[in-house]
């Protein structure tokens, strides 16, 4: 077969040293600019989904919670499940009769999102594609019966162009006998990579041609056991995507927020000031987990003001915001976070101007009124302002006026006036906010100010 050609290939590059333009090396692989469209998108959208979201309890480590006899996770299966039960019984019932990739879609491009991440395959080994190295162990020989993978990229080409198609790839398997066998020799013999890991990624590549590879479940093993390097020069050099991929940095044991061409650093990651690399924050609806939980109550899911909140705060810093959702076992996008999601769009297509583009300011948070982030885009500077003021006055320490200065709210009115201001010298301004009932949304509001210096 062609892909196995390819990691033979690859092979004897490592052998023979013959690489392109990027070797394979760290210091050489990050030495390759990062596409542009990444840091323009700044907002996507991560889709947990598996044979995890048939259970839908706990989390989406179900498998390896129960197994590893977590009270709570072997109760639910005593009481709900026989004896005999085992995980693998669960493949059938991901059935997904109620998945319909277009309108899926339809909600990414309201969403505001300009670039998703897909689950393909999670730590417990099942391919949301056909692939041919899960044998029967893969969406089109058990459950859904299909290419679940396959249907939303054509989707998304289809109804949202503009939005880019990225993938989720678990290195590691957690029961997986090859990999067990390989962490039992030390990670000295690679069988598990060089049989199924690295396969799956080329398989995926060559036949799906994702923007974003989301590696994940590197943590165990060192980068060279993976061939990591490796397989980023060829997919930097040779691969389809080569001149637009983008992937994170979880490709090995101590690489995380070392190397990549952003980084993830860990779950939900928001550090909060600025940053000297490309960073992501990716992050959940859900506060407690990634996929799809049937006990979740409604205070466990981020209200709309968190998370346009975590968006301030990631945006203002460098940062893409990756917004994650759990669907059903069914196919559908809970209505919650499906309502997230829309709320995020509706004020995206207001305040969107102070987040697409946008890169972060000389401060990204205000020195004397807290809750208050700013991007700049030009010669134009955004000031996020999660609260509104007391009074409608908002005091601003972190920038002067000057005598071209002219201040506007973006969604105030059809016709917006400039908003008055009083000058502070050089301990800031007080900028009056018009009445309420003029401006459009009602959480975090955007400043639009020109002519202005920073502190």
């Amino acid at each position: 077969m062609m892909r196995v050609a390819q990691v033979f290939s690859l092979l004897f590059l490592l052998a023979d040293g013959s690489f392109g333009e990027y070797q394979p090396t760290w210091e050489s692989l990050d030495s390759r600019p990062l596409p542009d469209w990444y840091d323009r998108a700044k907002i996507g959208v991560f889709l947990h989904w598996g044979v995890f979201s048939v259970p839908s309890f706990g989390s989406e480590w179900f498998w390896m919670y129960w197994q590893d006899h977590s009270s709570s996770y072997v109760d639910f299966m005593n009481k709900n499940f026989r004896p005999d039960f085992t995980y693998q019984d669960f493949a059938p019932m991901f059935t997904a009769e109620f998945y319909n990739p277009e309108d899926w879609a339809r909600l990414f491009n309201a969403s505001g999102a300009r670039y998703i991440v897909l689950t393909s395959k999670h730590h417990e080994g099942f391919t949301n594609w056909p692939s041919s190295y899960s044998w029967n162990w893969n969406s089109k020989d058990v459950g859904p019966k299909r290419d679940l993978l396959g249907d939303l990229a054509n989707a998304i080409k289809e109804k949202a162009p503009h939005i880019h198609f990225g993938l989720y790839h678990s290195l590691y398997e957690w029961f997986n006998p090859l990999y067990l066998k390989d962490k039992a020799a030390s990670f000295h013999t690679n069988n598990f990579v060089v049989g199924k890991t690295l396969m799956e990624l080329y398989e995926l590549v060559n036949n799906y041609e994702p923007e974003i590879l989301w590696s994940d479940g590197d943590w165990e093993a060192p980068d060279w056991y993976w061939n990591s390097t490796a397989f980023l020069s060829w997919l930097f050099n040779d691969s389809p995507v080569k001149d637009t991929v983008v992937v994170n940095d979880r490709w090995g044991k101590g690489i995380p927020c070392h190397h990549g061409s952003y980084y993830t650093c860990a779950d939900r990651y928001n550090p909060g000031i600025l940053q000297n690399h490309k960073w992501e924050n990716a992050m959940t609806i859900d506060k407690s987990s990634w996929g799809y939980r049937r006990e979740a109550k409604v205070s466990d899911y981020l209200t709309i003001h968190e998370l346009l909140t975590t968006l301030a705060q990631t945006i203002s810093c460098g940062g893409n915001l990756l917004v994650n959702v759990g669907p059903t076992h069914d196919g559908r996008i809970p209505p919650i976070m499906e309502e997230r999601l829309r709320q995020m769009g509706f004020w995206l297509d207001v305040n969107g101007d102070s987040v697409y583009d946008s890169v972060p300011w000389k401060h990204q948070n205000d020195s004397m009124t807290a809750g208050v982030w700013y991007t700049s885009k030009g010669d134009v500077v955004y000031s996020m302002v999660l609260t509104w003021p007391e009074k409608n006055e908002l005091t601003l320490g972190s920038v002067v006026t000057t005598n071209t200065t002219v201040i506007y709210m973006l969604g105030h009115a059809s016709r917006p006036a400039p908003l008055p201001f009083h000058p502070l010298g050089s301990s800031g301004v007080v900028v009056t906010f018009p009445p309420m009932s003029e401006v459009t949304g009602q959480w975090v509001w955007v400043l639009a100010m020109t002519g202005v210096t920073p502190i």
